[in-house]
């Protein structure tokens, strides 16, 4: 397993700054870009982040969901109290829909399926998870392979629940790590890419002004 912080150094891309896909009254929609934080750290060198970009040009923005600071993709901010109450409902009660697109180390041997296992925080190992059939939380995957290349696959990943790393979990379950995953893959898979390809490509939600349900979509940058 390779190193999960090998001389760590957090420097954000800052172009662009922020790359918006929708405002309105009610939500703010936001292509986040791998290696930024989605909320600040603790530490003071960490405090450069989505929310405080997006409220830096739009001040009433707040945070519903979080991705993983080396995932990119869509990522949808309140503009107001009520809207924010609005959509933490819908992701709670499982009302959205995500997609996801990864490119995994191997082969699988099927084009598609379905991960079931239940995931916990590796205590000693934080922030990293890991499957545990007694203590951890349920947590599922549909999968499907959208191209088989040389030495990896790209993969359409399909949470129906949202615990933390667990695409990166289920993948590795899978024994096809994502590339360049610093927390999971092993060394040929962390040297395959310069960053974790892992990119939250399509969010589907119900708008809290009007309920119509909407996609929004970012492209694959890898």
């Amino acid at each position: 397993m390779a190193d999960p912080n090998p001389s760590f150094i957090y420097n954000p891309p800052t172009e662009p700054f922020l790359d918006v896909l929708h405002q309105d009254n009610d939500i703010l929609v936001l292509n986040k870009p791998s290696g930024l934080l989605s909320v600040p750290g603790k530490a003071d060198h960490l405090k450069d982040c989505l929310e405080r970009r997006a409220q830096g040009k739009f001040g009433d923005a707040r945070i519903v969901h979080r991705l993983d600071m080396d995932t990119s993709g869509v990522i949808v901010m309140a503009m107001n109290s009520q809207a924010h109450r609005h959509l933490g409902l819908q992701f709670e009660r499982r009302k959205t829909r995500k997609t996801y697109i990864a490119r995994i180390w191997g082969q699988p041997e099927k084009n598609e399926g379905l991960v079931d296992l239940p995931l916990r925080c590796d205590w000693p190992n934080r922030p990293r998870q890991m499957v545990d059939h007694q203590l951890g939380r349920s947590a599922q995957t549909k999968w499907e392979v959208l191209a088989r290349e040389e030495a990896c696959a790209l993969v359409r990943l399909s949470p129906i629940t949202g615990r933390s790393h667990q695409l990166r979990v289920h993948m590795l379950s899978l024994g096809h790590p994502i590339l360049g995953d610093r927390f999971y893959a092993g060394a040929e898979a962390l040297a395959a890419s310069n960053r974790l390809c892992l990119h939250a490509h399509k969010l589907g939600l119900h708008h809290p002004a009007n309920g119509e349900f909407l996609w929004f979509e970012a492209p694959v940058p890898f």
